[in-house]
């Protein structure tokens, strides 16, 4: 792998367990390896490494609060500003239980805190954690480390071994030679080498539920498989993605800011937040077509051998997108067709401005709903058809993206 630490400025941040005592040679690893390196310490993280040593191998000054001394001039008073907007990335080895609580809870009262909510989109925050194995696996923990997840930050499970405490378990920091590869690898993903990197990307995705009675609702079998595959992979391409999903049961890739929603109503007004924002709206998710016009408190009991639903029409989310897109946007759809699947998804293409749509057959083997593969044919609004074998979804997302991303440079020339 190419040096890709040389000239990358770095901010690690060190909070107050043992394991700090092993940051002054993470710092000296990373300058060895061309690195520009500011340290920022919490109150409780001088009990175990002191500013000094820190100073002396970082070559530079050791931050710890918000307030610079009172005889500070120039910008050091909105350092904790300047320094987000220098930082190509954020590591914080060792994250304890309470760092990680006031980083979900969006505190900022010290320079850590600070530098973390200043810290510019798209640079990779990597957070360590480091404790006791029992404090690691409760379930506040693992509720603010899902949370940080879902913001994007990559969470490293710490190694299992001999802890501070004499027991035998998870909770150790990793070496600083593992986390210096850590960070090697996150920022050779962030190299801007695909047109969609720091572009803003509204995904879809799932099913909705149109609320018959408190306990009924009309929806259908989409798992939200493909619209997750293709959040994932436009994340790994360096894109900014909002992911705007209804009930599914997976989990947030990394990287991607999720929006859970309910009904396509709901799906509409999140999705419509975004339209002038973003640059590729991808429509992936199995929206209802129609909706209960009224729904029932409680629970309908099984009084008359038959009762009478109207349904009306949801908002088409896509093409309303389709048909107010600004030039350089592009809208991308899907079209799950039984029969005459070409030509109704051609249809779809022009009826709703759209850029590409990925036109599935459903199988309930092969392709389409619940399945972990699909079997795709590409068409763009010059009639360009490409068609895809059957692949793992998250193949089939990288090829759509492929295309995905030679459309958007056209659209930029």
């Amino acid at each position: 792998m190419d040096n890709v630490l040389r000239g990358k400025n770095i901010i690690i941040g060190i909070s107050g367990g043992i394991a700090a005592y092993k940051t002054p040679q993470l710092v000296r690893l990373l300058k060895k390896s061309g690195a520009f390196i500011r340290v920022v310490l919490t109150e409780s993280a001088t009990r175990f490494v002191s500013e000094l040593a820190l100073a002396t191998v970082s070559e530079e000054r050791v931050y710890r609060s918000l307030f610079p001394p009172a005889d500070t001039t120039g910008t050091d008073y909105t350092r904790h500003i300047s320094l987000g907007e220098w930082a190509d990335a954020f590591v914080i080895a060792p994250a304890t239980a309470n760092t990680l609580a006031r980083l979900s809870a969006g505190l900022c009262d010290d320079m850590l805190t600070a530098l973390f909510l200043t810290l510019r989109p798209g640079k990779p925050v990597m957070i360590f954690p480091s404790m006791d194995g029992q404090m690691f696996l409760s379930p506040s923990v693992q509720r603010n480390i899902a949370i940080l997840s879902g913001q994007g930050c990559r969470l490293i499970t710490p190694e299992s071994g001999e802890l501070a405490s004499g027991l035998i378990g998870v909770g150790r920091m990793p070496e600083p030679e593992s986390i210096v590869s850590s960070l090697e690898k996150a920022l050779q993903s962030t190299v801007p080498s695909s047109p969609l990197c720091g572009k803003s990307v509204v995904v879809t995705a799932g099913p909705t539920r149109e609320k018959i009675d408190g306990v009924r609702f009309i929806s259908n079998y989409s798992s939200g498989k493909m619209g997750f595959a293709i959040a994932r992979a436009a994340s790994e391409r360096g894109a900014l993605v909002t992911l705007i999903t209804g009930p599914v049961y997976l989990e947030t890739p990394s990287g991607v800011k999720r929006l859970d929603v309910e009904t396509a109503m709901e799906m509409h007004d999140a999705a419509k937040s975004c339209f002038k924002s973003c640059n590729i709206f991808i429509g992936a998710a199995a929206v209802s077509d129609y909706r209960p016009a009224t729904s029932f408190e409680g629970k309908m009991k099984k009084e008359k051998p038959e009762i009478e639903l109207t349904l009306i029409k949801n908002p088409d989310i896509l093409a309303e997108f389709g048909m107010q897109k600004a030039p350089g946007q592009l809208a991308v759809g899907f079209a799950l067709e039984t029969h005459a699947g070409l030509d109704n998804a051609r249809n779809k293409l022009s009826a709703k401005n759209l850029d590409l749509i990925a036109l599935n057959f459903f199988d309930r083997n092969t392709s389409g709903f619940e399945v972990d593969t699909n079997i795709l044919t590409l068409i763009d609004n010059e009639g360009l058809t490409t068609e895809l074998p059957q692949l793992p979804k998250d193949d089939a997302a990288d090829k759509l993206l492929d295309l995905i991303e030679q459309l958007y440079v056209k659209t930029r020339q």
